[in-house]
This record gives C-alpha cells, sequence and structure tokens, in this order.
C-alpha cells in the first residue's frame, strides 16, 4: 500500500513505500512518491527547518524558528504548512502558538529508501 503524500488528513499510518533503491528498481508509482516528498525537502529553507524541529524535538513556529532560518514569520509559516501537508511534521496548537514536531516514521521511510 502506497502513501499519497497530499492525502493525510491527520497523519495517516505511516508504511514502506517501496525497497532500498539498491535492492531494485522503483515502480511509477514509488518513484512519484518518493520524488514527491523529497522536492518538498529540496527547498534550503525547509529543510533547515525540518533539521531545526528534529534537533530540538519540537519548536514553536513563532518563537523557535524564524531567527535561525533568517527568513520572514509568513514564510517560515508557509515552508511549515508545505511539511505539514507533505507528512513530514505534525502541529498542535497551544493557546496562540503552534508547536511543530517531526514524523520519525516518515523520515525513516525515506531514509530507508536510500540507504538501507
Amino acid at each position: 500500500m502506497a502513501i499519497d503524500m497530499w492525502d493525510h488528513p491527520r497523519m495517516e499510518p505511516v508504511v514502506e513505500c517501496c525497497a532500498p533503491l539498491s535492492e531494485e528498481p522503483l515502480d511509477q508509482e514509488q518513484a512519484t512518491q518518493l520524488a514527491g516528498w523529497f522536492k518538498v525537502l529540496s527547498d534550503p529553507a525547509r529543510l533547515r527547518l525540518l533539521s531545526l524541529i528534529t534537533s530540538m524535538g519540537e519548536a514553536c513556529a513563532a518563537c523557535d524558528l524564524v531567527e535561525p532560518v533568517g527568513v520572514s514569520q509568513p514564510t517560515v509559516s508557509h515552508h511549515l504548512k508545505v511539511l505539514y501537508e507533505a507528512g513530514l511534521v505534525e502541529r498542535e496548537k497551544r493557546g496562540r502558538w503552534v508547536y511543530y514536531r517531526a514524523v520519525p516514521e516518515r523520515l525513516a521511510v525515506l531514509s530507508k529508501a536510500l540507504i538501507d
């Protein structure tokens, strides 16, 4: 069963999309799926945001992420929305702040596809 990265209303269960690239070639559906996730991560700001969130365990968008990335708060919010829609982070609203956490299972799928 493949994951549609754009169809995960509340973090559908994560399943492996494919065998590692070194073991067998990807089919078209698997290649499209992985390419979509890697496209999300191809933006340096999004990759940096994911790195910051992962290293912190969780992060507040406005409190923790604007200054280190060096872009405006609306730009950070946009990139976080893209990461969320791709299923790479989850979010939780606490009062007026939104906190983000990486989804380790989703990152493991990407990692395993490349290097297992």
